[in-house]
């Protein structure tokens, strides 16, 4: 496990070097500008015939294809449209501040020009099978646009892994996670959500993806609407605060806040980063596994589905995490403290903690007398825990505590009660509720329903991700093989502790890039001709 664990951190840290402005996220954000600035900014003056065809205007059924144009559209949205928009901009806000926002913003707006070229390339060289069914994606379109197999190939593999992953362990652990808070379930409970939850995926996905679409372009809009209402009604409620809310997301991008403190030299290159990270990590943009989904649609005009996968970035991060962000400013959680109750294995134990959020560990004896604590500090989520109390079997705690140079502690079993700030989908849950008080008292509860339902989602399209990937590396023989180890994990998922799980998971998703946006720099005239040739006909 070391030896994979340092094979991880060398991954990371190639693809994070620099640490001020790592290299993959400016492959990213400049390919997507270059591609907005040579399309000429097709993401904002097509959108009209993007909702066009969507809504059914240009479909055939007899074009070649398994799914309509708004079918690959909710099989690609229910992979993106998932945890992080609850979790994720939570995060973004807790970090960056309402300036992060901007930054989310901005990426999606470029990231619809990625998502347009890489998805109309998917359309233009997508295989039909024996059966009629078409495979489609970045493996495809590098082998055949750039000639490189083992490009394909090497994306394949990376996407396989993430399905198991990233669109699968994380998401199942997410429910089994939720419910047992909700439910205080023992570890028990978590294998027998993790049979249902089998259950569940398997009904679907053992169908194929004429099955798996016809779920998704049900769930998707139910639990989108869900999420839409909830979000929308607090702001109606708020309405007043909607000019001053926006006002600091515009002005904070480059003068921020960030909820745990530090200068505006401090926090402005962490706001940058984290609203950009979170925009391109929420709705894959240029990572390549949407255009999988979007191979599948019936038709005969790759362009016309490039136009559809545009609405992706769009409803995923201008729309849905927007919505998020907004109900966060309006009820003010991101920067105000509440009671939690953490195991202290869960938290830092520090000398100090500066401005910045830097921190020095502490190690050594220390002592608690009557729950509290002598010469330490506890941090979550990077700021100070305050009137911070230590239990042991539910009551006060005493005596001495060790803390040895790799931070363990010599006693298991402690909790502490205190005041600290929240962050991801605890943060999103206490906004809900708070601003729906005045007319439900639960409205955490939503929060947990939609999560719920946003992975499961997640975990049937990312399996068609596998699906096609698989496919492409190994032919349709042993098909079912991967859909039943694909159950496997999202049992596994469920009963597991996934840390290394989502590096790896986060590695491959990053690595399926690199050749993807290698493929669409060198084929984007490809796409710009036939754009010109389409928009003659359809304009």
């Amino acid at each position: 496990m070391s030896y994979l664990d340092s094979i991880i951190s060398t991954i990371e840290n190639l693809l994070g070097y620099p640490e001020q402005l790592p290299i993959f996220i400016v492959l990213l954000l400049g390919t997507g500008l270059f591609i907005t600035l040579r399309f000429y900014f097709i993401q904002f003056f097509r959108l009209k015939h993007s909702f066009q065809v969507v809504m059914g205007k240009y479909d055939d059924p007899d074009d070649e294809g398994d799914v309509s144009h708004f079918q690959a559209l909710t099989v690609a949205l229910s992979a993106t449209v998932g945890v992080g928009n609850i979790a994720g901009v939570a995060l973004a806000i807790h970090y960056g501040g309402p300036g992060a926002i901007f930054w989310m913003w901005l990426t999606a707006f470029f990231g619809m020009a990625l998502k347009f070229v890489e998805c109309t390339l998917a359309l233009k060289y997508r295989v039909i099978d024996d059966q009629g069914e078409a495979s489609g994606g970045p493996m495809y379109y590098i082998e055949k646009g750039l000639g490189n197999k083992s490009f394909g190939i090497f994306f394949a593999v990376c996407a396989v892994l993430c399905s198991f992953c990233t669109g699968n362990m994380n998401q199942s652990n997410t429910v089994a996670s939720v419910l047992s808070a909700r439910f205080s379930l023992s570890s028990t409970g978590k294998y027998v959500i993790g049979i249902i939850l089998c259950l569940i995926v398997g009904s679907v996905i053992l169908g194929g993806v004429k099955r798996i679409a016809k779920v998704t372009e049900k769930l998707a809009p139910i639990m989108a609407s869900v999420y839409f209402l909830a979000a929308f009604v607090i702001i109606v409620l708020n309405m007043e605060q909607l000019p001053s809310l926006i006002t600091s997301i515009f002005t904070q991008a480059f003068r921020p806040e960030s909820a745990f403190g530090g200068t505006v030299a401090g926090t402005l290159t962490m706001t940058m980063l984290i609203g950009i990270k979170r925009g391109l990590f929420s709705n894959e943009a240029g990572q390549g596994s949407a255009p999988i989904a979007h191979a599948s649609a019936k038709t005969n005009e790759p362009v016309r589905e490039g136009i559809v996968a545009m609405m992706g970035p769009f409803i995923d991060t201008l729309v849905i995490c927007s919505l998020t962000a907004f109900v966060l400013l309006i009820t003010n959680t991101w920067n105000q403290k509440y009671e939690v109750n953490l195991s202290l294995d869960e938290i830092q134990i520090v000398q100090s903690i500066d401005k910045f959020a830097n921190t020095i560990a502490y190690t050594g004896q220390f002592e608690v007398n009557n729950g509290h604590a002598v010469g330490v500090k506890f941090v979550s989520n990077h700021a100070l825990i305050d009137e911070v109390l230590i239990y042991k079997d539910s009551k006060e705690f005493s005596g001495s505590i060790i803390i040895d140079k790799n931070a363990k502690i010599n006693l298991k079993g402690l909790t502490i009660k205190g005041n600290s700030l929240l962050s991801g989908a605890p943060l999103t849950s206490k906004a809900f509720q708070i601003g729906l008080s005045s007319i439900f008292a639960h409205g955490d509860l939503i929060v947990d329903l939609c999560v719920i339902l946003f992975a499961i989602s997640t975990i049937i399209s990312w399996c068609y991700y596998g699906d096609r990937s698989f496919v492409y590396l190994f032919g349709t023989k042993q098909l079912i093989l991967y859909r039943l180890v694909y159950l496997f994990f999202v049992f596994l998922g469920a009963i597991l502790p996934l840390y290394v799980v989502w590096r790896i998971g986060d590695v491959a998703l990053s690595l399926m890039a690199l050749p993807n946006l290698i493929a669409i720099l060198f084929l984007h005239k490809e796409v710009l001709n036939d754009s010109k040739e389409y928009f003659k006909k359809y304009s």
